[in-house]
């Protein structure tokens, strides 16, 4: 059932029986052996991803050569290069839509801000005596400016809180032909390349925008705004900032492919393609790679670990569910399942890194187990021989 307290917070308190709740938590148990096999099948292919990453940027050190830029010898076609120079291109970046373009940039970031109505949600439980459960959920109610369309007609309470379609979103946009010297560079290589700083609309761009919408449209402090008054915002008006990637000084990792660049495929079965601002020299753009790799790998295996334990606590769930007849003893039970998820998964995920490193290094993880073993029978040996010293006298 729900209550309405006021037009932009609902209150909604449904019930839910003890069988209910078991019948749910079992279903949970299904989802948690899935959550559990997708959760290791990913630390074991993250133990690949990072193993064959490293090798390739291992590789690459080993055969990477620093050519001119000036002149893309056909000699080193098909062979690792890096290239230092200049970025150019032959115009600039535009955005046709709003009338803007970048004089001297690279790349041209639109960022579009709609005001929309946003739903918020926040729930408590409380056990009731007998297992069953009583859920109470608050639904609230704001206007906020967001840079993605909030779908209106999922909301708890659909009415007074409609928002119009976004029609306008954020893009980006590069320059034509972007060259590096000689060379050509691939648009998907420069994507994520260099840091971003504002690009101010005028009142020129704010007026012609206006002709074309024939909506108010005013520039303040270099942001266009769609709307009325841009101190009083209403549903439906928006808010559009303008970032530019100025043409710079780059440095470039990859496969010599003709005048272009192109994804270096390695012997260990990755790839190499690598970008950073200024002038960089090769050695330091694999060290910074390599660290990259390192972070991703960590990264996974946390989030690898994290799915894993969900992936217990929803099978051992159903045990709390039944002790939930007494509350305070479905409380005791679950911080028991709590302990045990965690031990299962400070188990099992190691074990599955483990199996990831035997499989796709073997050598090195014989040579790790053989080096620890020899460690642990040298600790225990010098602690016995201690012991034996102290013991001689008596």
């Amino acid at each position: 059932m729900a209550g309405e307290e006021g037009r932009d917070q609902v209150t909604e308190v449904t019930s839910t029986s003890w069988l209910g709740r078991i019948g749910q938590s079992f279903g949970g148990v299904v989802f948690g052996f899935i959550l559990i096999a997708v959760s290791g099948a990913l630390l074991f292919w993250n133990e690949g991803r990072a193993i064959n990453t490293a090798r390739s940027l291992d590789e690459g050190a080993g055969l990477v050569q620093t050519v001119s830029a000036d002149r893309a010898d056909p000699a080193n076609d098909g062979k690792l290069v890096h290239v230092v120079g200049a970025l150019a291109a032959s115009g600039p970046p535009v955005d046709g839509e709003f009338g803007l373009r970048s004089e001297g940039g690279l790349r041209l970031v639109r960022r579009v801000e709609m005001f929309q109505w946003t739903e918020e949600s926040e729930s408590r439980t409380e056990k009731k005596l007998g297992g069953s459960e009583e859920k109470t959920t608050v639904y609230k109610y704001a206007k906020a400016w967001t840079d993605q369309p909030v779908d209106s007609a999922k909301f708890r309470e659909r009415s007074g809180h409609a928002n119009p379609q976004m029609t306008y979103r954020t893009r980006s946009t590069l320059a034509p032909q972007p060259r590096l010297g000689a060379y050509i560079v691939p648009n998907t290589l420069l994507q994520g390349f260099g840091s971003q700083q504002a690009l101010a609309a005028t009142d020129d761009h704010a007026a012609a925008l206006q002709r074309r919408i024939g909506k108010p449209v005013a520039a303040v402090d270099g942001v266009l705004y769609i709307g009325r008054d841009p101190g009083q915002p209403t549903v439906g008006d928006y808010r559009i900032s303008f970032m530019e990637v100025r043409l710079q000084p780059a440095s470039i990792v990859a496969r010599q492919a003709g005048s272009t660049f192109e994804a270096y495929r390695t012997k260990a079965g990755g790839s190499v393609e690598l970008i950073a601002a200024g002038q960089v020299p090769a050695a330091n753009m694999f060290k910074d790679a390599q660290d990259d790799n390192r972070a991703w790998t960590w990264l996974l295996r946390a989030g690898g670990c994290i799915a894993m334990f969900v992936g217990f606590s929803l099978i051992l769930g159903p045990l709390g569910v039944l002790g939930d007849v007494i509350p305070i003893l479905g409380d005791v039970i679950r911080a028991g399942t709590f302990l045990v998820g965690l031990l299962c998964t400070a188990t099992l995920a190691p074990v599955i890194i483990a199996i990831g490193w035997l499989w796709y290094r073997p050598v090195v993880a014989i040579g790790t187990l053989v080096i620890g073993g020899i460690v642990v029978y040298a600790v225990v040996r010098i602690a016995r021989q201690r012991a034996a010293r102290q013991l001689a006298p008596a």
